[in-house]
């Protein structure tokens, strides 16, 4: 399950919650939250496995430039040994090759520049979703401590 679709869940919970007069605290279905919190503690592995697995695309991915651009060299040394007699096209070449490993090196530097990317607002957005919620649980916490023992 998304982790989104159950912060809304939880903050949905806490907007049908019946109010306390005179406060602003609510009284909150105890099954109900629990069993959201408990969905979330097992959708957010999820979270940080399609991260995991994102990554795991992006190293196979750079992988196979690397191994592309291997390939891409191996053939342009060949081509060039075989062309040694020709000045201009064994650098011709030797130009292109440098060009494609160039390439591959700005692509694999892109695509990692885009999964840390990914990931980085990922985990941010996971701990911002997190520190509400640690937050609206503190404050519950806080009030219900203050509504016990209000003479201190």
């Amino acid at each position: 399950m998304d982790i989104l679709h159950l912060v809304d869940r939880l903050e949905d919970l806490l907007n049908q919650s019946r109010p306390l007069w005179f406060t602003h605290n609510v009284i909150v279905d105890e099954d109900r939250m629990l069993d959201i919190i408990d969905q979330m503690r097992v959708a957010i592995p999820d979270e940080v496995k399609k991260a995991q697995q994102f990554l795991a695309q992006r190293d196979r991915i750079l992988a196979q430039a690397q191994e592309e651009a291997n390939r891409t060299l191996a053939i342009a040394r060949e081509k060039s040994e075989q062309l040694v007699e020709r000045d201009a096209i064994v650098q011709a070449a030797q130009a292109r090759a440098d060009q494609i490993i160039s390439q591959a090196h700005g692509e694999i530097e892109s695509t990692n520049q885009e999964a840390d990317n990914y990931v980085i607002e990922t985990l941010t957005k996971l701990e911002m979703e997190l520190d509400r919620y640690l937050n609206q649980v503190r404050n519950g916490i806080h009030t219900l401590q203050k509504e016990q023992h209000p003479q201190e």
